[in-house]
């Protein structure tokens, strides 16, 4: 039998007629996906893949916005495609993104200002990845570079990369950070030694290392903040 449609249900019960009466934060999660699928077909209404698509996650947003298109896919929710996929995904990321604007401080003056920033782009992720943050002499952020990415476990950040681009951006200091997926906060004796190394290596060349931010969902680690600097 052929469900419903969104738009011959009550007003108080289509989403999309609920957000424009009562606002976007009144409705569920499922509500606000229901209206990026947009519509179902013959066996689900647009609501029904979204609350199947949130069993899958455990109804765990933050859970859903790590996800990759194929993943979102593999859950084989029937009228849920490869487009509305894409479309899931890149609200997503819209999130994550607006999340980081927030956070974003164009003049550093201690750790809190661009771990923040960097936790909400960075301690999502389930690889590791290795960032730094260029800044001229007003510890303005003059631009933002990822070096490397990799594995869950580790990845590479080679010093000659990163002292090479702060002197193509004129920078005189410089703030490494990299992510760990696991959650734990804790530097390892290999980030200890790579902190240093760099360290040593700008110092040559009249650059500051500022700090080493670790982030994760957890919070953020700081070298500097701990007297590793």
């Amino acid at each position: 039998m052929q469900k419903t449609s969104i738009k011959s249900w009550s007003a108080d019960d289509q989403p999309r007629e609920k957000l424009m009466r009562k606002g976007a934060e009144t409705l569920s999660n499922a509500e606000l996906l229901a209206i990026l699928i947009n519509h179902g077909n013959k066996t689900n209404t647009a609501l029904e893949i979204a609350m199947q698509l949130m069993e899958n996650v455990h109804n765990n947003f933050h859970q859903l916005s790590m996800l990759s298109v194929n993943e979102i896919l593999n859950f084989k929710i029937n009228g849920l495609g490869k487009t509305k996929a894409i479309g899931i995904a890149a609200a997503l990321e819209l999130g994550v993104r607006r999340n980081m604007s927030i956070h974003k401080k164009h003049t550093i003056t201690q750790s809190s200002d661009v771990a923040a920033y960097l936790q909400a782009e960075m301690g999502h992720k389930q690889l590791e990845c290795f960032v730094v943050v260029y800044l001229n002499r007003a510890n303005k952020i003059i631009q933002q570079e990822t070096i490397s990415e990799g594995g869950i476990t580790g990845t590479v950040a080679d010093p000659r990369i990163i002292l090479k681009k702060a002197l193509d951006h004129h920078a005189v200091s410089i703030i490494l950070c990299h992510n760990h997926p696991s959650g734990n906060l804790k530097p390892s004796k290999a980030d200890e030694q790579l902190t240093n190394k760099i360290k040593n290596a700008a110092a040559f060349l009249d650059i500051q290392v500022m700090d080493h931010i670790i982030v994760s969902e957890e919070g953020y680690y700081s070298f500097a903040d701990e007297g590793l600097m």
